[in-house]
């Protein structure tokens, strides 16, 4: 049986990434579904080890990407240089190390070599240290994977929550928010929840831009002039997208229960209700990559960093995720390329007539 393969970056090695991904792994039962490779160095994963206390973990050094051996913990080794690990603290070398590992798993993707990616926490002022050209690992992997458009999911068992708008300032959304935008972020909702979670005909709810989604125009035109006609145009192709909703009674009245994804206009609006219901489950999954990718919803956490304290719930949900999707789109595209090869052939004078 072909087992899953997971890439798995390293990032801060100063935060909690490397715990959580250890105790994450030390569960040996993982390994009779995937086969993860921590992007790293076999001296920096044995430090972080060192701190955990219990967990036998069968570890060995990655030789050759072709030959990944199931049943263990791969470890690439990314440097061999001695590095300084300072616990806590905001380096030049904890965003150098992350840069690396990112760097080193993505060229194994598209080598074709990894099944998904589960990208550990990094800090966003230590990769500027480190002359990180990108605000983080999505800007990054949409231009690894030339990619013109992805959309930030939220991810927590049935719950799904993605913002049309994310790391901007609040004061720049409603200028952000056009028709086209729209379009596009719901035309990347759909398909992901096609062919990533296997929902043949999912029901979305998006969320109004102003309080009480406008009260009718009270409170802006968004959702008149925008919003509802692209929501109309949806419905005319026959797809189950509801609104604008307004976002405080949406989720107060828990009518996100109805939908199978929800999606809101900037990054709190989405953000606060899913870390409320979510924190310490909720992944994020960056849809509309042609390659799968998840990360944990929490940051690095210094201040847990070196104390064993470290919760890996997050990260075991987003490496679940990471198997699932992987898993769900092969079965899409198969099952997509065999209708395409049991359609009859048209004529030439059939193919012309059409």
């Amino acid at each position: 049986m072909q087992l899953t393969r997971i890439g798995i970056t390293a990032g801060d090695i100063n935060g909690i990434g490397l715990e959580v991904i250890l105790k994450t792994l030390a569960n040996a039962r993982l390994l009779d579904y995937c086969t993860p490779v921590i992007y790293a160095s076999s001296k920096v994963v044995s430090y972080h080890k060192n701190i955990l206390k219990g967990h036998d973990l069968q570890m060995v050094n990655f030789r050759n990407a072709e030959k990944l051996q199931k049943g263990k913990i791969n470890i690439a080794n990314c440097w061999n240089e001695n590095v300084n690990i300072n616990l806590g603290q905001i380096t030049e070398e904890g965003g150098k190390y992350a840069y690396i590992s990112l760097d080193a798993a993505v060229r194994d993707l598209k080598d074709g070599y990894l099944d998904g990616l589960v990208t550990a926490p990094i800090n966003k002022q230590a990769m500027q240290l480190a002359n990180f050209p990108f605000k983080g690992h999505t800007d990054y992997l949409t231009q690894a994977f030339e990619t013109k458009e992805n959309l930030m999911l939220m991810v927590d068992g049935s719950l799904r929550i993605g913002v049309v708008t994310d790391h901007i300032a609040l004061r720049d959304v409603a200028d952000r928010i056009t028709p086209e935008l729209l379009q596009s972020k719901l035309n990347i909702l759909i398909t992901a929840l096609h062919r990533d979670f296997g929902i043949e005909k999912p029901t979305i709810s998006v969320l109004g831009l102003n309080p009480h989604a406008s009260d009718n125009g009270l409170m802006g035109n968004e959702e008149k002039e925008i919003l509802s006609p692209v929501i109309n145009g949806f419905k005319d192709d026959g797809h189950l997208v509801m609104g604008p909703y307004p976002a405080d009674g949406f989720f107060g009245s828990l009518n996100y229960r109805k939908f199978d994804a929800i999606l809101a206009m900037y990054h709190d609006q989405g953000l606060i209700p899913f870390k409320t219901l979510a924190f310490t489950t909720g992944v994020n999954y960056t849809a509309g990559l042609p390659i799968v990718r998840t990360s944990p919803g929490h940051g690095t956490a210094y201040d847990l960093a070196g104390n064993n304290a470290a919760d890996p719930s997050s990260f075991r949900a987003a490496l679940y995720l990471a198997m699932d999707v992987a898993r769900n789109r092969k079965d899409y595209d198969d099952s997509r390329a065999n209708a395409l090869a049991k359609k009859p052939k048209l004529s030439e004078e059939e193919e012309s007539e059409s």
